[in-house]
């Protein structure tokens, strides 16, 4: 007898309600219609394909662009007794024939496979001899050329719709602004199907930007101080900065690991199976790295370098508290990360239309960092959505930043870029208005300026705070050669003029601030729950070195505190965890029921 939905997510899973519209949405695919989910990372997007896949017949088949976010998925689909396989090349022949095999054999529910899979060695013809119940495509952004992670392979996914058109294909993707997701329904054919909406907010986590002073040393502090034995993310724009970066951070006593491209592919998965594996992990990042990675226990992902549009920002720090606890995300940023950026995209390879709508989208982000609005609220609105003024969670609102008028700062130092030519940097220009005596001062004149020292009643760090802002305001631009050099827009003259008043954020004092520690993600009424935590986490890692997957395999952080706290003494009550599933109930019940009772405790 087949069991229904909400069986199997009590059952299997160890849940004991849906969360927003993971029903409508299990419902919309068991009456085998198509549909595009947008939901935040951390919102239980793989329960709307998993459940259907569970409780119709036939084998799901799950495309997704990373082996490692297969492994991931099957690892944490067989702890809880689901027949779930992987397919691609990391496994061996006579591998990749058994997997074959439980296909023919009808035995497999779900099915993970590379869209490349799709298309090599007549597998859509194995398929069609296949009872299939739905095909899910996961991080289904990657079908977009407007999308921040775009994957030409995915542009062939639209032949699932021509050769199985009476299968479901549930499109699932945690990021996509509007042009993403018109572009993703036009390319995979969902134009009868339905779009569910979830909410972008990811509540858990506390945004917060602190201006570039020396990054590494700001890095180094908030990791020390706030997440010292805690995992996360630091990604950075080069490939060079991420080794430099990492080498630093294990110098300070942590195990950091570099992660990027130009690294050889078997140390890149070992850097990935140690992040998942073991605890306290630090991993130094380019972009290469995180859309495989599902570990829910990442506390933090920090931001060296300026990401390049808000799509990436949202996705990369997405990847910490998937599991709903307290979780960082940590930007530091300087205009010549502006630069840098501006000269990436001039890619000859891009159309003119991409080259602007990267553009339009960098601006977005540059409004973000300046604003003095709540973080949370700016990026919701981008997102389309209409939320609350205030979050309560991120720096602007936690210490709202003072206003002042700044029409007369703005206009200083908008003269000064133009009366010096629009040619240099911003330690050139507010040289010339703090009135220093530099070599290229003297060598160009510019102590004859009528700005030289106009400015003395600001400081360096206040300049730096005016000109990222004239710089996000779009008043200022700065050149595309990678050289940091300002020119004037042809918006800034109302400033100029005196035509309207300019109202700028002050910015925080340059040393000894505190950037708000974190809620810590773990609070316990006493000494002896925590210690218990500690006792079952110890527990936990035992239990998966012994089987050779990842800690939150077994039970995520979230169920462990619940635990330490509730401290069941039997069986029955142990199922009632979140989380506990019938399989994990009769796998690890007696283990960690064991440790509870330690007298010692």
């Amino acid at each position: 007898m087949s069991r229904s939905p909400v069986e199997i997510l009590k059952d299997t899973f160890g849940y004991p309600a849906f969360r927003g519209q993971q029903a409508e949405i299990i419902s919309h695919v068991m009456a085998k219609r198509d549909a595009l989910v947008l939901m935040p990372t951390g919102g239980g997007k793989s329960l709307c394909y998993q459940i259907p896949a569970l409780a119709m017949s036939g084998t799901a088949i799950v495309i997704s662009p990373l082996i490692a976010l297969m492994q991931n998925q099957v690892e944490a689909l067989q702890q809880l007794g689901v027949a779930a396989a992987a397919l691609n090349s990391s496994h061996s022949p006579e591998e990749q024939a058994a997997v074959r095999k439980q296909l023919l054999d009808g035995t497999l529910k779900l099915l993970y496979i590379a869209p490349e899979r799709l298309f090599s060695g007549g597998f859509i013809d194995l398929l069609g001899q296949l009872d299939i119940s739905l095909f899910a495509i996961d991080e289904a952004h990657c079908v977009s050329q407007w999308g921040h992670d775009f994957r030409p392979e995915y542009l062939r996914l639209a032949v699932l719709a021509e050769s199985f058109p009476n299968i479901p294909r549930l499109a699932l993707t945690a990021t996509a602004d509007a042009p993403t997701e018109k572009d993703i329904i036009n390319r995979l054919g969902l134009s009868f199907g339905a779009v569910f909406r979830a909410g972008f907010d990811r509540p858990n986590i506390r945004y917060r930007l602190v201006p570039k002073a020396n990054g590494m040393s700001q890095l180094l502090d908030f990791i020390g101080r706030e997440h010292a034995t805690d995992a996360g993310i630091v990604y950075c724009m080069s490939r060079r900065k991420v080794e430099q970066v990492a080498e630093k951070i294990a110098a300070s006593g942590r195990i950091a690991l570099p992660y990027h491209a130009g690294l050889d592919a078997e140390l890149r998965r070992e850097t990935q199976s140690r992040f998942l594996k073991e605890e306290a992990v630090v991993i130094v990042a380019t972009i290469a790295f995180g859309m495989g990675i599902d570990k829910p226990d990442v506390r933090f992902v920090a931001h060296l370098d300026l990401p390049k549009n808000m799509e990436s920002y949202y996705q990369e720090t997405g990847r910490a508290g998937r599991d709903g606890l307290p979780a960082d995300a940590w930007l530091s940023y300087g205009i010549q990360d502006v630069a840098k950026l501006k000269s990436l995209m001039r890619n000859p390879d891009k159309t003119l239309a991409q080259q602007q709508l990267d553009r339009g989208k960098l601006e977005s982000l540059l409004q973000y960092c300046e604003s003095a609005l709540c973080r949370r609220h700016l990026i919701l609105k981008y997102f389309g959505e209409t939320p609350p003024d205030s979050c309560g969670n991120c720096d602007n609102c936690l210490t709202p930043p003072a206003l002042f008028d700044g029409t007369e700062a703005a206009q200083m130092a908008l003269s000064t870029i133009w009366r010096s030519g629009e040619n240099f940097g911003a330690t050139h220009i507010i040289d010339i208005l703090l009135g220093a005596d530099t070599d290229r001062i003297r060598k160009f004149g510019h102590s004859q300026l009528s700005t030289y020292s106009l400015g003395k009643d600001y400081s360096r760090h206040e300049w730096q705070s005016i000109l990222r802002q004239l710089l996000a305001l779009g008043y200022i631009n700065v050149d595309a050669d990678g050289y940091g050099t300002f020119s004037l827009d042809e918006s800034c003259r109302p400033v100029l003029k005196g035509e309207c008043r300019l109202e700028l954020k002050r910015p925080p004092a340059e040393k000894g601030r505190k950037t708000g520690t974190a809620d810590t993600p773990r609070r316990f009424a006493s000494k002896e729950e925590e210690a218990l935590f500690n006792l079952l986490k110890s527990v936990r890692l035992t239990l998966a070195k012994e089987q050779n997957v990842p800690p939150y395999v077994i039970f995520h952080d979230k169920t462990l505190i619940e635990m330490a706290v509730a401290r069941p003494q039997t069986l029955t009550a142990f199922g009632e965890l979140q989380g506990v599933g019938r399989s994990k109930l009769e796998k690890y019940g007696p283990a960690f029921l064991k440790a509870i009772d330690t007298p010692a405790l």
